[in-house]
């Protein structure tokens, strides 16, 4: 790769990072606010809470696929190795939140 190349992978590889920060805090968040009776709460409470994290997962993973996206383009055109883990950033970090996602609802909803 030549420099210009490496520092797009890096903002790539920064971005990617990045996007996911709002979507765990809000995760762990959330568990830390059922131990103290967020699903006691009023059902207008629970739908926003609903809502935040599915916005903030949706706008992450859209960030993500993005910039895995562009980063194997970029990696395949310089022939590097790089791109091979980044199938991991595309389709299942996506599905590890929509999982974890789901659980959180069962719990707040049932």
């Amino acid at each position: 790769m030549t420099p210009e190349q490496t520092q797009v992978w890096l903002q790539h590889r920064s971005t990617i990072v990045v996007s996911q920060i709002a979507p765990t805090a809000l995760l762990i968040t959330t568990v830390a606010l059922l131990q103290f009776g967020l699903a006691d709460t009023a059902l207008a409470v629970r739908v926003a809470t609903a809502g935040i994290l599915l916005a903030s997962g949706i706008l992450g993973a859209l960030v993500q696929f993005q910039s895995a996206t562009e980063a194997q383009a970029l990696a395949a055109s310089s022939e590097s190795n790089s791109r091979d883990w980044l199938w991991v950033v595309k389709f299942i970090t996506p599905a590890v939140f929509i999982v974890i996602y789901f659980a959180l609802m069962v719990a707040l909803f049932l």
